[in-house]
């Protein structure tokens, strides 16, 4: 079954990439695009499989969620990448640009869990938030004795007395980060309904003062790049980052979490729900590029592994929270058939 599968797969990427002449200028290596989050699992698997294989390791690039998309979505041949990872759900304006450049095949692969986690230096002061006070800190326009307007907090203890008495000062994503969007969803749209001056706006009113993050200082825009957050945080021990679990993971020495209302992010409150911003993780698969580039069925099928992505796999040695076992059998199926990503046809 698999061997047709494979043959189809080949047959469709041949026509899309054109003569067989351009065959023999397929590339040696996989090229990767995608979220910062996902980054260093794709990492972890494209070492192993180097290791595997004695091919060359694929070229992975932390572009973003939103970059990565626009990238992997421009056509299809060895000019483009084959897979691109993200922190979020394909939008229909992604699909939709997929279309249109010709990428009409793609298989989405659900890989597991992360939670999207709050921190800062072990050597800073202990602080613990709630959304209602994240959105306080971070929108562009707050509530503040029944009105909206600018924000006018700059400190920490503005907010509430009993939060430390020092300058509100977070790096986070950009907007072309599926973490930032995360962000903006779990922890922003739900803080601000808090507000019952902000939550009696309906439509683009409310949306616009929920989502809009503040650009006046003590939100700082740090790029794709979550290592340079890290190195921030260890630089000024009074700031925040935003980034997702595995970073906070790989940094556990340096780096402590900001439990948000109430609870930590770890793999077991994170698998169970009970920490409240958490979102899926996946990668998407350019299925005209099977068959084609060298290596791409043997390292997709190397990353949905159980020694990969499975429970005490080597994945979740770098802080991914598994699926569930029967969610890990039906990923494996959609890589194993190429199943085609339908959801907004």
């Amino acid at each position: 079954m698999k061997t047709a599968l494979y043959a189809s797969a080949a047959v469709i990427a041949l026509a899309a990439f054109g003569t067989p002449a351009a065959f023999a200028q397929s590339r040696d290596q996989i090229r990767i695009v995608g979220s910062s989050t996902v980054f260093p699992y794709t990492q972890a698997v494209s070492e192993q499989y180097a290791a595997m294989t004695g091919n060359p390791a694929p070229v992975v690039e932390s572009t973003g969620t939103g970059g990565g998309m626009q990238i992997f979505c421009g056509g299809v041949g060895t000019d483009h990448p084959d897979i691109t990872g993200a922190s979020r759900a394909m939008k229909e304006s992604e699909f939709e640009l997929c279309k249109t450049n010709g990428v009409d095949s793609v298989t989405e692969v659900l890989i597991g869990y992360d939670g999207l986690s709050v921190a800062h230096s072990n050597q800073g002061p202990e602080i613990n938030l709630t959304k209602a006070q994240l959105f306080q800190a971070l929108a562009a326009q707050v509530a503040v004795d029944g009105e909206i307007v600018d924000n006018p907090y700059t400190k920490w203890s503005e907010i509430d007395a009993s939060l430390p008495d020092t300058a509100i000062t977070v790096f986070g994503p950009p907007p072309t980060s599926g973490t930032r969007d995360a962000f903006v969803e779990l922890v922003m749209a739900e803080g601000c309904e808090e507000f019952e001056a902000i939550a009696a706006l309906e439509g683009d009113a409310k949306d616009d003062v929920c989502e809009r993050m503040r650009q006046d200082g003590p939100f700082i825009e740090a790029g794709e790049n979550d290592n340079l957050i890290v190195q921030r945080l260890n630089a000024d021990t009074n700031a925040l980052g935003i980034f997702g679990y595995s970073f906070l993971y790989e940094n556990s020495d340096t780096l402590k979490a900001v439990a948000v209302d109430g609870v930590l992010p770890a793999p077991e409150t994170i698998a169970d729900g009970s920490y409240g911003v958490s979102r899926p993780l996946f990668f998407y698969i350019k299925n005209a590029h099977r068959g084609v580039i060298p290596g791409l069925e043997e390292f997709v099928t190397e990353y949905v592994s159980e020694e990969s992505f499975g429970e005490g796999g080597y994945l979740s040695e770098r802080g991914l929270i598994p699926l569930p076992a029967a969610e890990r059998d039906t990923t494996r199926e959609a890589v194993a058939s190429g199943t085609h990503f339908t959801r907004y046809e």
